[in-house]
């Protein structure tokens, strides 16, 4: 992994981090994450007559990548109401880069090198880390929250895979995150009509404002992050963008006043240790 597409993809980590930090939208969580993939699709709709429309051979990735995004929301509202998120949460994006790189030497046929293992390793203890820092709330666990959050992994680690052989597949990094993200939106409006009837549309319209921001913020970082994975290993870029959980620590920590823990500040020493071996790697 050059220099260039390292620091591009912690750059889309923070960006991730930062819109899950500063967004917030009076609506329930099923609205709230329709609302921003309306926003990605809504900018993504201005590129598309820009980009390349993808080859017959694209569009099978990019249709699977939405069942796959359908997949990851549903059981990530799931997790939501099943357990405490600030667990379940960290403890699918801490398995998925694991998952990733497992089926990166699977599907992909990319078996990362042994500082890069030791990365991703590394990488997803200190986020683990990170999610049950002190332990204090590990009882409060339950199976059934549990399920959600590897289900959850499953879909991150699915929908990784997928984009990361599209957009390598298609003519640029960029008509395939345009076109995905149009049909991404696309398909989350008539799921959203179907689950929420008409009358959500104008609950949906009034947070536009917020819906278009965070869709950018959330887009132009997952755009940077399928353009990296057409320049290096799947399984290395997709850890490296997990650390949005350290980048969120630092906000809470520096932004929110909240507290420096002995366990937050060993689990972030985890992640950075993982981000040096990705480096080396």
């Amino acid at each position: 992994m050059t220099l260039f597409v390292f620091l591009a993809v912690l750059s889309a980590a923070a960006m991730h981090a930062i819109w899950n930090a500063l967004v917030k939208v009076h609506l329930d969580r099923f609205l709230s994450i329709t609302l921003m993939t309306l926003g990605m699709g809504a900018a993504a709709l201005v590129a598309l007559p820009f980009v390349e429309v993808p080859k017959a051979e694209v569009w099978p990735f990019i249709l699977a990548s939405v069942f796959f995004h359908m997949g990851y929301r549903t059981f990530l509202i799931g997790a939501y109401k099943a357990g405490d998120f600030a667990q379940t949460y960290p403890l699918a994006r801490g398995t998925a880069p694991l998952l990733s790189a497992l089926g990166g030497i699977v599907v992909v046929g990319e078996v990362p090198a042994p500082f890069a293992i030791l990365g991703i390793v590394l990488l997803s203890a200190g986020t683990l880390v990170m999610s049950f820092r002190g332990g204090a709330h590990l009882e409060k666990l339950n199976l059934r929250a549990v399920g959600f959050a590897l289900a959850t992994s499953i879909f991150i680690a699915s929908y990784t895979l997928s984009d990361g052989s599209g957009a390598r597949l298609a003519a640029t990094a960029q008509s395939y995150a345009a076109w995905l993200f149009v049909c991404d939106a696309a398909w989350a409006l008539v799921l959203c009509i179907a689950f929420r009837g008409p009358r959500s549309l104008p609950v949906l319209a009034r947070d536009w404002k917020a819906g278009l921001f965070t869709g950018v913020l959330s887009g132009a970082a997952y755009w940077i992050v399928m353009w990296a994975m057409t320049k290096a290993p799947i399984a290395s870029v997709a850890s490296l963008r997990e650390t949005s959980i350290l980048f969120a620590m630092l906000i809470s920590v520096l932004a929110l006043g909240e507290k420096m823990t002995a366990w937050r500040a060993a689990a972030a020493l985890g992640i950075v240790a993982g981000v040096a071996a990705l480096r080396m790697g």
